[in-house]
């Protein structure tokens, strides 16, 4: 796959990253998913398939709550917030993803096998 093609997320990641995106305040979908889009240098493309159904899921959690508000184009649209719990969740998940990718990291820098 070249270079400049936008990855597909990996399970369970992209309810990280909407929590992540908002922790810098209330966004809607859209916002989510272009903030997502342009904070990782254009490499992860989020399809609004994945991210509505992320949002509700992360909303019966109780992760995040929303509501309706006018958005800058003067629309109506749903804002999504992070509650306190989805504070604390965020931290746990990032925590434990920084831990893997050290781990995964680790395997392919390992430069032989190891023998068994």
């Amino acid at each position: 796959m070249p270079d400049d093609v936008p990855m597909s997320l990996l399970q369970g990641t992209l309810d990280m990253l909407i929590l992540r995106t908002l922790i810098f305040g209330p966004r809607h979908g859209q916002g989510i998913a272009v903030t997502i889009q342009r904070t990782s240098g254009e490499d992860l493309l989020v399809d609004h398939g994945s991210l509505y159904p992320a949002l509700q899921r992360l909303e019966r959690q109780r992760l995040i709550k929303s509501k309706w508000c006018v958005s800058g184009l003067n629309r109506r649209a749903r804002f999504y917030e992070l509650t306190r719990a989805g504070r604390k969740k965020l931290t746990a998940e990032t925590g434990k993803w920084e831990r893997m990718v050290r781990a995964i990291a680790r395997v392919l820098q390992h430069p032989d096998e190891e023998e068994v």
